[in-house]
Formats: structure tokens, sequence, C-alpha cells
């Protein structure tokens, strides 16, 4: 069977890049069955409510808005008397401007970088850091665009098929710099930045930057220097109710376009027949019939990843102060401790503010932590408090109330083995940070989501969803543009 001729489509998770897939597909013609395990749609996209309060769970924003542009506007209803259906039409979108993120130092230095204004970037890096600073910051960005530039067709809008391709997207791309004991093997994040841009302040906002994407920038290759480069040129977004409303949009588009959900469905195994996938089985023992599946959830017996994340969230006693940034970067040493305060009305009650502070920690398991030990989980609480004092936030005393989450509660929410934090495809390191394939071992079966092809981020996802559907309804040859 060719991949145009699949018509009834099994789709299993709910999660993002599953929703891509099924909205892209069901908008091409197919019969589209969403099969989740858990009771609500939106995999790491999650909320938290209580008391007024509202919080997102997983990613605080939203990086390369246009994938998610182009779903909606490709998946919108046509024709006379239809509403309106592009992304704009279902949520409002923010760019996060003034500040675009913070840094702290231990030093007391304040760290203002504006969004979307390469020059900007540059007088406040001079002004904080030290003459020179931003034109080194310029320079190493300079340097990631190369590697965006070569990297984002293949690594990004390219479905990953083969072992052919999966050996040529190995290669580091970053154009490092090699001195000393650079020239005999590719650097790390850490010790590229501590090459090009000297500065120890400098470097943290590179290492810092990247922590968000769920990388030690110990072991990341200097490919992920990219992260930045992205963030800096393509902006931050936000959208207003917070990231789940994504989710929800999603959700009621996929809907719209026929797709049909059912919640509480555990698939255990994918059925063949003839070499093929021809549906799934359900932990019920019922068997759904497909001509092609698609899978968006985390298979069982997967090995966690390195790095989880923790999460604190703080429901604090009076208004937001004006000025606060929207996201801001603790550098005490160790991990980064990140804290997200959106200017968001909708997320709490009159004269209350929220807060979420979070750092990259070993996922459950991993170094032998185990995250079910609530004496762990009050050190760290009190780690990222301490962190947000030291740094002059002023958040300990205004609480009225938290919840934590660790990397056992996502791995109870998503599946995520471990709890890790699926960090974005990169180049280099050998191949140690590609995502699976969007094809699977078996004629007819696809992946998507943030364990395949081109792997964590929001962006990321949304795009495997684009790229598993394409070669569904393209067929085995499509190479992308669908």
């Amino acid at each position: 069977m060719s991949g145009t001729t699949a018509d009834a489509v099994v789709v299993v998770g709910a999660g993002m890049g599953a929703m891509a897939a099924a909205a892209r597909l069901a908008t091409a013609g197919r019969r589209v069955t969403v099969l989740e395990r858990g009771a609500t749609h939106g995999g790491a996209l999650g909320r938290l409510s209580r008391g007024g309060f509202s919080f997102d769970t997983g990613p605080g924003l939203l990086h390369l808005p246009a994938v998610w542009r182009d779903l909606f506007l490709k998946t919108a209803p046509r024709g006379r008397g239809r509403p309106p259906g592009e992304l704009a039409d279902c949520l409002e979108l923010r760019k996060v401007l003034d500040p675009a993120v913070e840094h702290r130092f231990a030093d007391g230095r304040v760290l203002r970088l504006p969004g979307l204004s390469p020059g900007g970037v540059r007088r406040a890096l001079d002004e904080t850091v030290g003459a020179g600073a931003g034109e080194r910051w310029g320079a190493l960005l300079g340097r990631a665009r190369e590697t965006w530039e070569a990297s984002r067709r293949p690594l990004f809008e390219e479905p990953l098929t083969s072992a052919e391709q999966r050996g040529a997207l190995r290669a580091e791309r970053y154009p490092a710099r090699r001195r000393g004991l650079l020239r005999r093997r590719a650097p790390s994040l850490t010790e590229l930045a501590a090459d090009e841009l000297g500065d120890q302040a400098l470097a943290a906002v590179l290492t810092g930057t990247v922590q968000e994407y769920g990388l030690d920038p110990r072991s990341a290759p200097a490919d992920a220097a990219v992260l930045a480069y992205v963030e800096q040129t393509f902006g931050s977004w936000y959208p207003v109710g917070g990231m789940r409303v994504l989710a929800d949009a999603l959700h009621t588009r996929c809907r719209e376009r026929g797709v049909t959900f059912r919640f509480g469905a555990e698939v255990a195994e994918v059925l063949r027949a003839d070499g093929r996938a021809a549906g799934v089985r359900l932990a019920d023992g019922e068997t759904v019939a497909a001509d092609a599946v698609v899978w968006g959830a985390p298979r069982a017996g997967e090995r966690a990843g390195a790095c989880g994340r923790f999460t604190l969230f703080l429901a604090l006693d009076g208004a937001r102060p004006a000025g606060v940034a929207h996201r801001t970067l603790l550098h005490r040493g160790g991990p980064v401790t990140l804290v997200y305060r959106p200017d968001d009305a909708t997320l709490r009650p009159a004269g209350r503010e929220t807060a979420v502070l979070s750092a990259l920690v070993p996922a459950h398991g991993a170094d032998g932590l185990d995250w079910s030990d609530e004496a762990l989980v009050a050190r760290w609480r009190e780690r990222l408090l301490a962190a947000a004092e030291a740094a002059g936030l002023g958040l300990r005393e205004r609480v009225l109330w938290s919840v934590t989450h660790t990397p056992l509660d996502l791995a109870a929410a998503t599946g995520a083995a471990g709890g890790a934090v699926p960090a974005p495809a990169l180049g280099g390191a050998d191949g140690a940070f590609l995502a699976a394939a969007n094809t699977g071992r078996l004629a007819g079966a696809y992946r998507v989501g943030a364990a395949a092809h081109p792997g964590g981020g929001l962006a990321q996802v949304g795009m495997s969803g684009a790229l598993a559907a394409g070669l569904i309804v393209e067929g085995p040859g499509w190479r992308g543009s669908y």
C-alpha cells in the first residue's frame, strides 16, 4: 500500500505532536481516531488550577510560532460562511519584548535583554557585562546562524526515515574556533562558551539559555548555540491564558476536522498483517483496525534521559509589581533557576500574582535519585526559594501556598520515562542528540512527539506531526513542504 492510500489512521496519544498529525490528516480526508491513556489532551502542556490561580505545568513560552500558524492555516475550514480558523482567530499571542529575558548574577548585576532587537541586545551586554561583550555575543550568534542555515531543513523540516540520513546528521555544524584542546575534539557548549565568550557572566547567558530546553551544557554539543540564535531572531511568544490554551485550541481544531478522541484508552501493541501495521490492541483486549498507526506516546521500556525538571508553583499575595520580567534566569552556581512571572490577569485573582520557579535536575532514577523522597523534594523547594531570595525577588514572604512537581510527577502525567525532559534534536556529539526516525520498523507505522525527529520542544513536536502526516498523505518519498 502506498502512503497516499491510507484511509483509517489511529493516533496513539493526545500530545501536541500527535494532535498536530491528527488535524493535518483529518484535513486531508483521513478518518482519524486518537487513543489516549490519560483523561485529557495536551501531553506536557498541562494546567494546575487551585483557588482561582492557574499555572502552566509545561513549557512557559513559545518559540518559532510559525510552526503552529502554519498548522492552523492549513487546517482551517474553507468555504463561504465558514468561521475564520487561523491561529490568531483562536487565541491571542503576545510577543515578549521588554525584556524578553532577565539574567541575575551572583555579584548583583542584572542584565535585561530586549526581544527581536540584536542591536539592543549588544548594547545591554556592553552596559552590564562590559565593553566588547556585545560584539563577542554577536559573533557567536553569527556562527550559530550558519549552523541554523545548514541544519534547518535536514534537521527540522525534512522527515527522518533512513540510517543514511541519520549518519549525515551526526556531523558537527557549528564552525567553532579550534584552539588547544578543542583542536582534538568537538567542544561541549560549556567549553564553547568559555572559549568564544570569555567572560563568565556572558558564558552563563548562553549555557543558561540551553538549560531551559532540558540540556546540560557540559554535555550538549556546540550546535546547541543555535537555540540562542533562534530565540533572539524569532522571538519569544506567550498566549494569553497560558500555554494550555494552545493545547485547547488544537484539540478543538481536531474535533472541528472530525477527529475522534477516546480517553482512558491505553494501547498495548501495534497489530500487523501482511508485513505492515494494521491497527492496535488496547490493554483491555479491544482491537482497532487502521491502515496506518501514528505513535505519539512514550514507549514502554524506553530508557530515561539524564535531565528532568523540578518545578515550584507559587500563589503570591499582593499584585504583580510593575516592570517585572516575564522570564528571569538566576545564575547562582549549579543549575540555573528559571522564574516565570507572566503578566496575565486571567491566571490569578485580583491583587494577586503567580510565579513558577524551576531548575534542571536528574530524572527519576538517574544518579540513584528517588523523587518520591519527601526530604529530597523539600531540599529542592528550599533551594529554589533561596535562589529567588538571594537574587532580590522578594517572593518568600508573599507565598500564600505552593505546589511542587518533580520528574516523578511528569512521568505520571505524560508517561515519559523517569520524567526526563526531551531535548531538541541537535547535530554533533556523534548523533547522541538525534531523536527516533519518523517511520517505524514496520511499514505503515510512524512516530511523532518529543521522542521522534526533530525532538523535544513545542515547535519541534509540531513539526513531527507535519512530517508524519506528509509521509502518510504524500508517500514514503516525500521530503517536506507539506
